[in-house]
């Protein structure tokens, strides 16, 4: 009886995790239908060079409202984009991320106030393989597209193995609401962070 119960309860996780994987490209087909183009730019931050980026990117968008979660300070974030004469009403600095899950986790409620269902994604290419992973789950299972644009650099792409610990840690968002950035000892004992 007990064998039995756990087979039911794996079949009924499976079946849950599959129906949550299922709607994600659907949700995201229909995003891209409604919203062909994108509507917002989105910078990860973590790197000066992806505010320096995003800067000459919005000059030939004009349009576009620019959100850059968890950068660099405001104060030269401001001075990159206004050296730019990217206006500061178009800026949304963000700074509620710890990491790349929390990234979009943080930012995807704004998104959606402001009926925002395609973004340009920016970030450096060694990190948008992670970053690609986590908002075709978070993004995807709210109805967001996206379209990535890498910023070249020389470090070597981050391992599948940080992908997919980052990819279930989007998952559990989807389905529980948090994102595990709590058992980071880094985010939990501010002694760990300053070593």
């Amino acid at each position: 009886m007990l064998k039995l119960n756990k087979k039911y309860w794996f079949l009924i996780t499976a079946g849950l995790l599959l129906g949550i994987l299922s709607v994600i490209p659907i949700r995201t087909a229909i995003a891209s239908w409604q919203s062909p183009h994108p509507q917002a730019i989105l910078t990860l931050g973590g790197d000066p060079e992806r505010e320096e980026f995003t800067a000459q990117f919005a000059q030939k968008h004009p349009y576009l409202d620019i959100w850059v979660s968890s950068g660099i300070p405001p104060k030269p974030t401001l001075a990159i984009f206004k050296n730019a004469n990217i206006p500061q009403k178009r800026l949304h600095l963000d700074y509620r991320a710890v990491d790349t899950v929390t990234n979009f986790t943080s930012l995807v409620d704004d998104l959606k106030q402001n009926r925002i269902q395609h973004i340009y994604l920016i970030t450096s290419s060694y990190h948008m393989p992670r970053a690609r992973a986590i908002a075709t789950i978070v993004l995807g299972s709210q109805g967001i597209t996206f379209t990535p644009i890498s910023i070249p650099t020389n470090r070597p792409r981050e391992s599948i193995l940080r992908i997919a610990r980052d990819s279930g840690r989007s998952l559990l968002w989807v389905v529980s609401g948090r994102t595990g950035a709590s058992f980071n000892p880094r985010f939990r004992n501010p002694s760990y962070a300053s070593r």
